[in-house]
């Protein structure tokens, strides 16, 4: 079973960082206004996402993209743009 952390384009421009073990049933809940993160900001595009066998190494790099380093990092590898 793999973790997925995944980052979301949302309405707004802005960038939505997540993870779970289950990405297509989120994407879903997503869609459906279930997730209230999201709720205001739909509709949402998945950009990209990255599988961990590990969940707690899945998390650790949730953690870190959400971080000013972690948006460094997506920036300086055009997986987001600037927001």
């Amino acid at each position: 079973m793999f973790w997925y952390v995944y980052i979301l384009k949302c309405n707004d421009e802005r960038f939505y960082i997540g993870c779970t073990q289950d990405l297509k049933d989120r994407m879903i809940r997503h869609q459906k206004s279930q997730v209230p993160a999201t709720v205001e900001r739909l509709p949402v595009k998945l950009i990209s996402y990255f599988a961990f066998s590990n969940k707690y190494t899945a998390f650790n790099f949730e953690k870190y993209l959400k971080s000013g380093s972690g948006r460094a990092f997506l920036k300086k590898h055009n997986i987001i743009t600037n927001s």
